[in-house]
């Protein structure tokens, strides 16, 4: 059964997009759409480990993470409502973690 891919609060869905309409080059913007919906075939990618300690963005809390080039799309998991909540996406720099 697939999980279903859903942010928090209509306000983190806004700051998502408009992380993400900054990404350059449009391919890129399109890999990290790509990579976000797949998140509900596969909640938890093999070689994408837990974050230790979670990060809080906007009072929610990211326990993962994933890769995508140079970008951290950052989420977390509920299995009793088969639900992946996107929580941020940001760069990799020293301020991602």
């Amino acid at each position: 059964m697939e999980y279903e891919v859903k942010f928090p609060s209509p306000s983190l869905a806004k700051k998502f997009e408009k992380a993400l309409s900054n990404v350059s080059p449009k391919a890129l913007q399109d890999d990290i759409r790509e990579q976000t919906l797949s998140l509900g075939e596969n909640p938890r990618p093999q070689g994408e480990p837990k974050l230790k300690p979670p990060i809080e963005v906007y009072s929610f809390v990211a326990q993962y993470r994933l890769r995508v080039r140079n970008y951290r799309i950052l989420y977390d998991v509920d299995d009793r409502s088969r639900t992946v909540w996107i929580i941020g996406l940001r760069k990799r720099n020293e301020r991602t973690y």
